[in-house]
């Protein structure tokens, strides 16, 4: 279920300069003030010590990392799917810190904030984040499921969570999954049905978390009939040396590019593999009034404005010729 930003950062931050934040909004509020160093009890159990860091914007692709287990899909984070926090950003700052940890390697892998560090990036702006110590993999996994709660995955990223799920054993099939991720069966099929497609396909529009279960269910059905060399050439021209499907349309906003792109990558998925359509051969005898179609041994005859006594004269012409 998802929280609002001020329930995650109580949750987040039991404790800010050592003082205990019994309300949501003392947590938000410990965390906008910026304090210096924060006390934060992960999962519940130890207490870890984060300091406040500032990384330089041209330092913070080359001295941070995004935590590998993060559900969210990095290479979907452009200027649209990121328009929400880039606007704050841009006109106010960083509002909230990210969370991190320190690694063996000197970089700080980024566990809460993976939106907020790709916006900075994007906009050349330094990059807030607390960092901490000694925080295992069990702990990180916890904080950056907590961080991803509040704003919701897309149907891709929810697939890969139920797939793992499938694969770890904990699911044993659909009906499973829609009642550990509460929902329906038909949004976890059409989940499983998106992450069954290549990231190449889906990073050819602005903003994947904008995708319904239509639009994904369709283009699974597109693609999967495909052969394999087809499939290929599909993915070529979906990331070519103009950038992305999305950056090469002229189409303004985000509804429209993304209709544009659908719209294009349909067009090539038929000149790869036209449609088989049943050819139209029916024939106008009598334009307008009287039409026939041959199909093997079978006749079919349109007839227009007939009256009741031409018609009667058919019928016997017909019934005489075919006794």
């Amino acid at each position: 279920m998802a929280i609002k930003t001020s329930d995650l950062n109580a949750r987040l931050f039991g404790k800010s300069n050592k003082r205990i934040a019994t309300t949501p909004l003392e947590a938000q509020q410990a965390a906008k003030e910026q304090a210096q160093v924060i006390e934060l009890s992960v999962a519940g159990e130890e207490m870890v010590e984060f300091k406040l860091t500032q990384i330089d914007a041209d330092k913070v692709e080359s001295q941070t990392v995004v935590f590998a287990e993060n559900a969210r899909e990095q290479s979907f984070l452009n200027e649209h799917a990121l328009s929400d926090v880039l606007t704050t950003l841009r006109e106010r700052g960083q509002q909230y810190p990210a969370v991190g940890r320190l690694r063996e390697d000197g970089k700080i892998e980024v566990l809460d904030g993976s939106r907020r560090r790709m916006s900075c990036i994007l906009a050349g702006k330094p990059f807030l984040v607390y960092v901490g110590q000694n925080i295992n993999s069990e702990h990180a996994k916890f904080l950056s499921d907590v961080a991803n709660a509040h704003k919701p995955l897309s149907l891709y990223e929810k697939g890969k969570e139920m797939q793992a799920k499938l694969a770890s054993g904990e699911a044993e099939d659909q009906k499973a999954l829609a009642k550990m991720f509460q929902c329906s069966e038909a949004l976890v099929s059409g989940a499983l049905k998106a992450a069954d497609l290549p990231l190449e396909l889906l990073q050819a529009y602005p903003n994947v978390a904008d995708l319904g279960r239509p639009t994904i269910v369709k283009l699974h059905k597109q693609f999967s009939q495909l052969t394999h060399a087809d499939r290929k050439q599909l993915l070529g021209k979906c990331h070519d040396d103009n950038g992305f499907v999305w950056q090469r349309s002229e189409a303004q906003g985000v509804a429209r590019i993304t209709k544009d792109v659908s719209e294009m990558i349909e067009a090539w998925i038929e000149e790869l593999a036209p449609s088989k359509r049943t050819p139209n051969n029916k024939v106008d005898l009598i334009k307008g009034r009287v039409s026939y179609a041959r199909k093997g041994s079978n006749l079919t005859l349109n007839l227009k404005k007939i009256d009741d006594a031409t018609m009667q004269e058919l019928l016997n012409f017909i019934e005489g010729k075919l006794q």
